[in-house]
């Protein structure tokens, strides 16, 4: 397992990548601006949860715990993609 800092720093590269997407699609595309606000607002949300998870780990089974985070991560990356990919 990382430590915390290089999860972190992944959870926000990841963030970064697909908030990009985002903008070259609003700005270059000239895509619907309301959905593409919705999918950047969801990407910052899912930034500041996973943020959150991985600050404030559940007590009990840690290995467990982050396996679970990667998990949702993972799902949350694919749904966010799944959007960028509808326009």
């Amino acid at each position: 397992m990382a430590n915390k800092r290089e999860l972190k720093k992944s959870i926000n590269y990841v963030a970064g990548d697909l908030f990009q997407e985002c903008i070259v699609l609003k700005y270059i595309k000239k895509t619907d601006n309301t959905k593409v606000d919705e999918v950047l607002l969801d990407i910052l949300n899912m930034q500041s949860e996973f943020l959150a998870r991985v600050n404030h780990p559940d007590p009990g089974n840690i290995k467990k715990f982050y396996r679970r985070l990667y998990v949702d991560f993972g799902d949350a990356v694919e749904q966010i993609i799944t959007k960028l990919q509808s326009f």
